[in-house]
C-alpha cells in the first residue's frame, strides 16, 4: 500500500509538471504540451492520482481506526496531518517571497487561515495548490468518525456506512444543492467507499456484498471522473480520452484490490515503508515548490527539460525525507501525546 501511495503522488506530480498549463508554463517558458509532446500525453492523466489516493485512503483509514476510540482517532489524524503541513506552508511562503515571479506570496491574514487547513470553506486563497484534496480528506475523516468510529469500528457498521453514504451521494446529486454537495461529497464518495469495502475484504475475506460495494463504487466513480476530466475536443495542448480515464480508474480500484486479497504479501521490501513515509510531505510541496525548481534549473541554469524533471523530483523527495525525519518523526508523537485530555481529579 505504501508503494501505491507513492505511485499516486508521482502521478499527480507529473500532471503538475508536464500535464497542464498555468503557472508551470511560465516556469518552462512554454506550454508543457509543446515542450513535452509525448510525455504530456500521459502526464495529463496524472490528475487521476487524486482519485487513486482516495481509494487508498478509504482502505488505510478503515485499517488504522480499527479498535481505536474516537479520541485516539482524532489525535492520530491531527498528529499525522498538521506537522508536515505547517512546514510546507512555511517553505512555500518563503519560496514565494524569494522568487515571487513564480508564485506570489499571500497576505498575512490569508497565510494564518491556511494554517488551520480550513481555508477552502473559508473562501481564502491557498498557499498549497493541493490543499483542496486535504479538505476532502478532512470531511471524510469527520464523517467516518461521527458515524462509525465513535461507536467502535465493526464489519456491520462499516458496511452500513458505505450503503448509506452511497445513497446520500445519489440523493445529493438529485437535490443539486451546494451545501449537500459539500457535506456528502457526492463526486468523491465512491472512491473512499470502495477503499473501505476493500479493507473489509482484506480483513474478513471475500463475499458478494463487499465486492458488490466495490463494483458499485467503481461504476459511480468512473462516471464522475469522465464527466469531470473529459471535454470533447482539444483543451489547449491537452486532450483526455474518456476510455483511458475509465481504464485508469479501474486500475486504481484493481491495484488496491490486489493488495486487499493478499496477492502482494510477498512484497515486503524495506524501501516501500520509506516510500510511504515520504508520500505525504512530497505531495504537499511538489506542486508550487516544483515550479520553483523548474524555473531555476531550466530557465536560469539551462538544464535540459527531462533532466530538470528528474532532478526536481529527486530534490523534492529529499526535502520530503528531511521533513519526515526532522519534523514528523519527532514532533508527531509529541503532538499526539499533548492532545490527550487529562481530567482533573475531583477534590483537587
Amino acid at each position: 500500500m505504501d508503494g501505491l501511495r507513492l505511485l499516486a503522488a508521482l502521478m499527480v506530480c507529473m500532471y503538475h509538471f508536464a500535464g497542464k498549463n498555468g503557472p508551470i508554463a511560465e516556469s518552462w517558458h512554454q506550454s508543457p504540451g509543446l515542450k513535452f509532446p509525448t510525455l504530456s500525453l500521459a502526464a495529463t492523466y496524472g490528475s487521476l492520482g487524486v482519485q487513486f489516493f482516495f481509494v487508498i485512503s478509504g482502505f488505510v483509514i478503515c485499517m488504522s481506526s480499527w479498535g481505536r476510540s474516537l479520541g485516539d482517532f482524532f489525535r492520530s489524524r491531527v498528529a499525522r496531518l498538521y506537522p508536515a503541513y505547517w512546514v510546507a506552508i512555511v517553505l512555500i511562503t518563503a519560496a514565494a517571497c524569494v522568487l515571487p515571479v513564480v508564485v506570489h506570496p499571500l497576505r498575512s491574514d490569508e497565510i494564518l487561515v491556511n494554517l488551520t487547513m480550513l481555508q477552502q470553506p473559508m473562501g481564502v486563497n491557498r498557499v498549497l495548490g493541493v490543499d483542496w484534496t486535504l479538505w476532502v480528506e478532512v470531511r471524510f475523516y469527520a464523517m467516518f468518525a461521527l458515524f462509525v468510529v465513535w461507536r467502535g469500528v465493526t464489519y456491520r457498521r462499516v458496511v452500513l456506512f458505505c450503503a448509506l453514504w452511497t445513497l446520500a451521494g445519489v440523493f445529493a446529486r438529485v437535490a443539486d444543492m451546494p451545501l449537500t454537495d459539500e457535506l456528502v461529497m457526492r463526486d468523491h464518495a465512491p472512491f473512499f467507499i470502495g477503499g473501505l469495502a476493500l479493507y473489509l475484504i482484506h480483513r474478513y475475506g471475500s463475499d458478494l456484498l463487499l465486492w458488490g460495494i466495490v463494483i458499485m463504487s467503481f461504476l459511480l466513480g468512473q462516471r464522475y471522473s469522465v464527466t469531470a476530466l473529459w471535454h470533447p475536443g482539444m483543451q489547449g495542448d491537452f486532450h483526455r480520452n474518456p476510455y483511458v480515464i475509465q481504464a485508469i480508474v479501474f486500475l486504481a480500484f484493481a491495484a488496491v484490490a490486489v493488495v486487499a486479497v493478499g496477492w502482494t504479501s510477498w512484497a515486503n521490501w524495506r524501501w516501500l515503508t520509506v516510500a510511504g513515509a515520504l508520500t505525504y510531505p512530497f505531495y504537499l510541496i511538489h506542486e508550487h515548490l516544483g515550479w520553483f525548481f523548474v524555473r531555476v534549473l531550466n530557465r536560469d541554469l539551462g538544464l535540459p527539460p527531462y533532466a530538470t524533471i528528474v532532478i526536481s523530483v529527486l530534490s523534492l523527495l529529499s526535502i520530503a525525507w528531511l521533513i519526515h525525519r526532522l519534523v514528523e518523526k519527532p514532533f508527531g508523537p509529541r503532538l499526539k501525546r499533548a492532545l490527550v485530555v487529562r481530567r482533573p481529579q475531583l477534590g483537587k
